[in-house]
């Protein structure tokens, strides 16, 4: 018994001594894994193949593999977008290594988001842009639109100004309307957002100056833009502008990883209007002024452009924390933006959050996609009146005197009382005006994708969405002030409630048919979009909040509409070389009357792998040639009219009521209304080569189009008494567009430290009207593009084979100097008289050609970027010289008071304004370096630097400005520059540590 106790006491030490010298002959490869500019991956995978063992990197980029068996092993490291990476590793115990990948030059196999499921970007048919988070415009972004500024072909993005959390206008090849909306859909993942505008293209949500600005940037992964009908039919009525889809981060596996950002800037005017100095007015007054108006000249200097505007302080920070709980992927995301605007009193406070989850169930049959965004924003709203008055008012006045309408100089008549027709005090206008605005957003979906056990190529897939949002403020003006004297001040209330819900289903089948050759991916769904907007009517009072100056006859508004959609499509593919794909979408829109409500949105396309074929086999240096063909039909009902179709009545205000003895009543006006109005529709042909040299380092495409819109809405003359105005909005216009986009991405450098990556992009588009009324008039104009200084004036017009907004003046003379004389325009119809006949139609807003270049420079842990833009062909037409450059505006003796005049006064000479003259039409061809960055990446720095990974950048936005133009910028949407809020030079010092 001892005996047989020993044997077994000997046989386990003899086994734990085995194990411990197997122990002893095994190590284990651990370290990080890092991108081009030194961040960590998480996600990436590393492997040793001929052990068959691998492992992912975790939210830190940090991988471990243990009980390796010493000697050499071939270590290869995957991510998707980058080279594979390869490396022979010693194991001889604890080894630790750092990998760095190269983003590979082109991934055809890469997955591209389209309309209604995904698609491998080798197999696309429609034309299609994406941009990712690494090649966004960096800098003090708050907008997500700003983060594509002049990356992609074919698309212009303009910021309204540089007002806090400003707007942008984005066109998609020019847009496609006259008077309805020339915006795009936006599509967040599956949600389309509200578009926020009226059938005018105010913004209808109060309380934010940009309702954009209310998504965080920073929660952004991708931009997928679709430009052609075949990529946007899929959206039916909504796609004439194109469609944005945008897709947010998410989670990943592994162990939870943490992102600090931080961007800190300061702002300043980049350029202000020239103006004549204190001094140049008190000489030029002096020399041409009456006895009373050289009386009026005050002592001070004041530059009242720098009265206005300020340096401004930007703070943007954001959390976010991602990962993975029991294999469900999930990011929650905190930010908080405290932006100044460089008006004095403007400022920006916006609090963020998201949250995404990412769940797969039974056996990963069923997807799970939750994804959640809210945000709430604190606005003080600057007085933007007072950018103009800053350059029309006399410099040789002080800002501040003692009176009674806040110690502010104003311009007084004897009585004492303001001069009502004299600007007021720019700093006054903005101090006495408090007007703040308080929103909320949330948005967001659930979305399940099922795969059916029973048949795993079909997918079922529901999509619940919401976008509610609440918009309110109030502005209020004391009663000492001068911009409102005569109503002894203003108070009033404001506040919106906008709620739209999607509730969306289709089932997708895709099946490979080897035998065949052959894929088909077939999908077909049903929509729903329920649209609602309650607007309250709040009594507006005098300065002491309780005398009512105007009561609202109903207490709110509450607008509404509804789409009702099928939709489906057909991809199939051939032998990996030939795809022929269809759509059709068929949309019902509350909009329209019963007879036009429905409409039928149909597309069809023919994609060719041509470098599959045989007899390219050989040519090794091409990667990709693929050729796209598509046809398709798309729609529009955005800024049209709810309710445009029925009879509507105008009813008059509490003020305007009619008295019938002793009883006050109501008035119902008729409002001209058209019961056939319908869609516009717009009929896309494109052809496009997509290319790929060297294994993709040099890559791009090439696309050209042709876009007919036909039943634009339109105003018309119409007989009096046939409806309730001389005029009407109807479907009776036409036009087209044709253009061309070039893209080219290249690596000229792509190695382990060193790597240098090239962008650019052109666009030419042209656009012309075909038709504006019911029967043939060549002559006809449809007048557009109000302009300050003269009531009524109107400086654009539509007309038949004419860019849309084109300018329609009078062709100034001038004298053998070059010097423009006054009131002398050429006699073009030769009748001996200057009338409205004479005017012609010269330049256009629209560039004829768009340009875009980026480029990166990553050199071991230094990252070198800049984004340059060019616009070329437009024209601006220059009303702040038009309204503020004569001898009249400056010795103002109709209204008793002198103004400031700017620079250009001084080579027109004009004694009066000349308002139609195209003297100020100008070019406003441009190049614009829109920010150039250099960060630096200091790897891990806390806990014996194997954690916290730190980069530190520093970026300059809006570097500078080449151009003839001599406003303050040429980057203006509609083409008339009055009031810009000056678009500000700003330099940025960020921060982002990870863990």
């Amino acid at each position: 018994m001892k005996k047989r106790y020993m044997e077994r006491m000997l046989l386990l030490l003899f086994f734990v001594a085995l194990s411990g010298w197997s122990y002893a002959q095994t190590g284990s490869i651990s370290g990080v894994v890092l991108d081009e500019a030194n961040l960590p991956l998480p996600g990436a995978s590393v492997n040793i193949k001929s052990l068959n063992r691998g492992t992912s990197t975790d939210g830190n980029g940090q991988f471990k593999l243990a009980s390796i068996p010493m000697g050499t092993h071939s270590l290869s490291v995957t991510f998707v977008g980058y080279e594979v990476l390869t490396r022979q590793v010693n194991v001889n115990g604890a080894v630790q290594v750092s990998l760095k990948l190269i983003p590979s030059a082109q991934n055809l196999n890469e997955v591209v988001v389209i309309g209604y499921g995904t698609q491998e970007k080798k197999d696309v048919t429609g034309s299609i842009s994406t941009v990712s988070s690494k090649d966004f415009q960096k800098g003090t972004i708050t907008s997500p639109d700003q983060l594509i500024v002049g990356k992609i072909a074919g698309v212009q993005v303009t910021t309204n100004g540089g007002q806090p959390g400003g707007g942008s206008t984005i066109r998609i090849r020019g847009g496609a309307s006259l008077n309805a909306s020339n915006d795009p859909l936006i599509v967040v993942d599956g949600v389309p957002l509200s578009s926020f505008k009226d059938k005018d293209g105010k913004n209808t949500l109060p309380g934010v100056g940009n309702p954009l600005s209310l998504i965080n940037p920073n929660d952004i992964e991708t931009f997928t833009v679709l430009k052609d009908a075949n990529a946007t039919a899929i959206y039916g009525s909504r796609a004439s502008n194109g469609v944005v889809l945008i897709t947010t981060k998410k989670g990943k596996s592994g162990k939870p990883s943490v992102s600090f950002n931080t961007q800190n800037s300061v702002a300043k005017v980049a350029r202000t209007v020239d103006v004549l100095s204190a001094d140049e007015i008190r000489d030029f007054v002096n020399a041409n002024g009456s006895a009373d108006q050289i009386a009026l000249l005050g002592t001070a200097n004041t530059n009242w452009q720098d009265e206005v505007y300020q340096q401004a302080f930007t703070t943007d920070n954001n959390l976010s924390i991602a990962g993975a709980y029991k294999k469900t992927p999930y990011r929650l995301s905190l930010g908080y933006l405290n932006q100044d605007g460089t008006v004095i009193t403007d400022n920006l406070k916006r609090t963020s959050g998201a949250l995404s989850v990412t769940p797969k169930l039974f056996d990963d049959h069923l997807k799970v996609d939750l994804n959640l965004k809210g945000s709430m924003t604190k606005s003080r709203f600057a007085f933007q009146d007072a950018i103009a008055n800053a350059i029309q008012f006399d410099p040789t006045q002080p800002v501040r005197t003692e009176n009674k309408y806040g110690n502010y100089f104003e311009w007084l008549q004897t009585s004492g009382v303001p001069n009502p027709n004299a600007p007021r005090n720019p700093v006054g206008l903005i101090e006495l005006k408090d007007d703040r605005g308080e929103t909320a957003r949330s948005f967001g979906n659930l979305q399940f994708d099922y795969s059916f056990h029973f048949l795993p190529e079909l997918h079922a897939n529901l999509n619940l969405g919401y976008d509610i949002s609440t918009g309110k403020g109030s502005t209020y003006i004391p009663a000492f002030a001068a911009q409102n004297a005569a109503t002894n001040g203003y108070f009033k209330d404001y506040k919106s409630d906008i709620s739209n819900k999607v509730v969306e289903f289709y089932l997708n089948y895709a099946k490979d048919i080897p035998s065949l050759k052959s894929n088909i991916n077939a999908t077909a769904g049903y929509g729903f979009y329920a649209n609602r907007t309650k607007i309250y009517n709040y009594t507006t009072f005098e300065g002491d909040r309780t005398t009512p100056s105007s009561v609202p006859v109903y207490p709110f508004d509450e607008p509404e509409n509804r789409l009702l959609s099928y939709y489906g499509r057909v991809i199939y593919t051939f032998n990996s070389k030939y795809i022929l794909a269809g759509t059709v979408r068929t949309d019902g829109s509350s909009r329209f009357s019963e007879d036009n409500r429905w409409g039928v949105f149909p597309s069809a396309a023919f994609t060719w792998r041509i470098n599959e074929e045989n007899f390219l086999e050989s040519v090794r240096a091409l990667s990709d040639l693929k050729l796209r063909l598509s046809y398709g039909i798309t729609g529009q009902q955005e800024g049209i009219a709810n309710y445009s179709y029925l009879p509507n009545y105008a009813t008059s205000s509490n003020e305007s009521m009619y008295q019938l003895g002793n009883q006050f009543y109501y008035m119902n006006a008729p409002v001209a209304y058209d019961s056939n109005v319908k869609w516009e529709t717009t009929a896309t042909y494109n052809a496009g080569l997509d290319y790929g040299f060297l294994n993709g380092r040099i890559n791009g495409s090439i696309d050209v189009y042709k876009k007919k819109t036909k039943d634009l809405l339109s105003i018309i003359n119409i007989p009096v008494g046939s409806n309730f105005s001389n005029q009407l909005l109807t479907n009776i216009g036409n036009m087209e567009a044709t253009g061309f986009e070039f893209a080219l991405n290249g690596k000229p450098v792509l190695k382990e430290d060193f790597s240098w990556d090239l962008g650019f992009n052109l666009t030419y588009n042209k656009v012309k009207v075909t038709n504006l009324t019911a029967s043939y008039d060549p002559d006809y104009r449809l007048l557009t593009g109000g302009i300050k200084g003269s009531t009524g004036n109107f400086i654009q017009a539509h007309t038949l084979n004419r860019t849309p907004y084109s300018f329609n003046v009078y062709k100034q003379v001038y004298d053998e100097n070059g010097k423009p004389l006054q009131g002398v325009y050429a006699d073009l119809n030769g009748d001996g008289a200057i009338t409205e006949q004479d005017r012609y139609f010269y330049k256009s807003p629209a560039p004829k050609v768009l340009l875009g270049f980026s480029t990166g420079v990553n050199y071991k842990k230094w990252t070198l970027n800049t984004v340059l833009r060019a616009s070329l062909g437009n024209y601006l037409y220059d009303n702040v010289s038009s309204n503020f450059s004569s001898s009249s505006a400056l010795l103002n003796s109709g209204a008793g008071i002198l103004n400031n005049v700017t620079r250009d006064f001084m080579n027109a000479g004009f004694s009066t304004a000349q308002y139609q003259s195209d003297y100020f039409v100008k070019n406003a061809s441009f190049l614009k370096m829109d920010n150039v960055g250099l960060s630096y990446n200091f790897g891990n720095v806390l806990n014996n630097r194997k954690t916290g990974n730190l980069t530190i950048s520093t970026n300059v936005q809006n570097v500078f400005t080449v151009t003839n133009y001599k406003g303050i910028d040429p980057e203006v949407q509609n083409g008339i520059d009055y009031q810009l809020y000056p678009r500000p030079r700003t330099f940025v010092l960020g921060l982002n540590l990870g863990f």
